[in-house]
């Protein structure tokens, strides 16, 4: 879906999943023809996670909040519940976090939409979808106006009262804030969004395609596989490279990918120990002890044509099965090349080690269009083998 865009339910229980990069917290509203809840109670979060026909479910921090609405339970009046998220670590924006809204029927988990907020820099907290009655039909909208302040400038924008005071809820793209429009009477066309505010640059932060060649990325930045407008759904190569740093001892690193479902559910690892998965659509090179000599030390392979539907996310870690702390390690990095022409199309270096044994140097992630993203990561957790990634590189899809 994109912003404004609407589909009908075609489903009396609907369940909205909300996925992203970092923890969120993800709320409901339940709101009148006027735009308000009837009180505090039409708020439902971690807090309140139940309500007439809404109910919050946590992903534990391992797989998506969710919130299910039930259309035939909601109490008479109640003509709009408002999906929202905010991250879950204070003062954090969506400066580089794009968050996917999913739209399932509830009573077999089947996907009915998808949605991703686009050009999202500043806001910490967003209304990313809605469910709506209009004409004795329920639909769906996406929407992702964002907030400057927060979850509680939401809450306090469709009359939930807080505990602090809060101003009223600035939307970013609007400044200076224009006074709260008047509801809209039901049946009334949509009233057209405000043009997105543009994102604030900020290091690591973006999207960009492969349509002016090889791209460097910064931790964090992301590049959608997309080149002249398509898809790239051909075979590639992941080369991960180091050096022992300050001509230390021989450093036994292992490349290694993790594959994941859509609910962040792990199906398989390709690693030393296993050369080749899913029916040989992802191998691997073999095992580099050292880490001498030129180029990559160790090669993935993935063939995204031939990856199962139900794969859409790949991480790709390193792990010091050795012991070594990557501080000890110099010049890492990983490379993504179009294996057909050899052409190099992504590369990541990592500058800034930390002194743990496993990392997570990437990540692809395939959206609902078809076609996958690559984001740099360079993120460092404790662990020797992929073993003990598989579970903070679920949390970091």
């Amino acid at each position: 879906m994109t912003p404004g865009s609407n589909i009908p339910l075609g489903a009396t229980r609907v369940t909205v999943d909300v996925a992203a990069p970092v923890r969120l917290d993800v709320s409901a509203l339940l709101l009148t023809a006027d735009g308000k809840v009837r009180s505090d109670e039409d708020f439902i979060f971690y807090n309140q996670p139940s309500g007439p026909g809404v109910t919050y479910r946590s992903g534990g921090g391992t797989s998506p909040d969710s919130i299910t609405v039930d259309t035939a339970l909601l109490p008479p009046g109640i003509e709009k519940i408002v999906v929202t998220a905010s991250p879950d670590a204070a003062g954090q924006t969506f400066q580089g976090i794009e968050p996917t809204a999913t739209l399932r029927d509830a009573a077999d988990s089947r996907a009915l939409a998808t949605f991703t907020p686009p050009q999202l820099g500043t806001e910490t907290a967003l209304v990313i979808v809605e469910v709506y009655l209009r004409g004795g039909v329920w639909k769906a909208r996406a929407v992702g106006q964002g907030y400057a302040n927060g979850l509680a400038g939401i809450a306090t924008d469709f009359g939930v009262t807080v505990e602090e005071p809060a101003a009223p809820a600035q939307p970013v793209a609007a400044p200076p804030p224009p006074a709260q429009p008047p509801a809209m009477p039901v049946g009334a066309p949509p009233m057209p969004a405000a043009p997105p505010a543009p994102p604030v640059p900020a290091p690591g932060a973006g999207k960009v395609n492969l349509d002016k060649g090889r791209v460097s990325l910064r931790k964090n930045e992301t590049v959608s596989l997309v080149k002249a407008g398509r898809p790239l759904l051909s075979r590639i190569k992941m080369g991960l490279g180091w050096e022992p740093a300050y001509r230390g001892a021989d450093i036994d690193l292992d490349a290694s990918v993790i594959v994941y479902g859509p609910q962040r559910n792990h199906i398989d690892s390709c690693f030393f120990g296993q050369l080749s998965i899913l029916n040989g659509a992802i191998k691997h090179s073999g095992d580099n002890l050292t880490g001498e000599g030129g180029g990559d030390d160790e090669v993935i392979v993935v063939d995204l044509g031939r990856l199962p539907q139900e794969v859409t996310g790949l991480v790709f870690t390193v792990n010091s099965y050795s012991g070594q702390k990557f501080t000890e390690v110099a010049k890492a990095y990983c490379r993504l090349v179009d294996a057909t022409t050899d052409q190099e199309l992504v590369r990541f270096d990592l500058t800034n080690a930390k002194p743990q044994t496993g990392v997570m140097m990437a990540k692809l992630v395939r959206q609902f269009s078809g076609e996958w993203d690559m984001t740099a990561m360079g993120d460092f957790v404790q662990a020797r083998t992929v073993r003990n990634m598989v579970e903070p590189a679920a949390q970091a899809l």
